[in-house]
């Protein structure tokens, strides 16, 4: 099935004058879910969900059947064990590339068992070849990152789970 972009900007258009928060489009051979969280994120006219949705390449995300996720090994940070539904996800706002360090041979923003407040800047992430320092909204003891340097992210992809207590 191909997608036409065209059709894609008017709903994303007509989605962003709603309250609608979520929609799923599915076929046989791909699944498109849009989301928009209006609490953390200002509102913003069609035009600027179009530029920015459509200044990168676009991507279509195909899915499979059958496939398991994949884990990323993490340190334990603790000797308690961690509540899983407490934690709180920090999010790509945007599409683009992650990097965990403000240059290549910098340390780490943030690294398994740091403890971040809110507003601290715990990645950046380069989207039309322009650094964005991402600030995180919650704090807490980061417990995964789930994202690795130098490799695409999707909007609204978690990239790390903080453990708020």
């Amino acid at each position: 099935m191909s997608v036409d972009f065209q059709e894609l900007r008017e709903l994303l258009s007509a989605i962003s004058k709603t309250d609608i928060t979520e929609l799923t489009l599915k076929s046989d051979d791909f699944e498109l879910t849009l989301r928009k969280d209006s609490a953390a994120y200002p509102a913003k006219n069609a035009n600027v969900i179009e530029q920015e949705m459509f200044s990168a390449a676009p991507v279509v995300t195909k899915t499979a059947t059958n496939l398991e996720p994949t884990a990323i090994a993490t340190e334990p940070t603790a000797s308690s064990p961690i509540d899983q539904s407490k934690l709180l996800d920090v999010t790509s706002p945007m599409v683009g590339t992650f990097y965990h360090a403000p240059a290549p041979d910098d340390p780490p923003f943030v690294a398994i068992g740091d403890r971040i407040s809110s507003g601290q800047t715990v990645c950046i992430i380069e989207a039309m070849k322009l650094m964005n320092e991402l600030e995180s909204e919650v704090s807490g003891q980061i417990v995964e990152i789930l994202a690795k340097n130098g490799e695409p992210v999707e909007f609204g992809q978690v990239l790390m789970r903080v453990d708020p207590g």
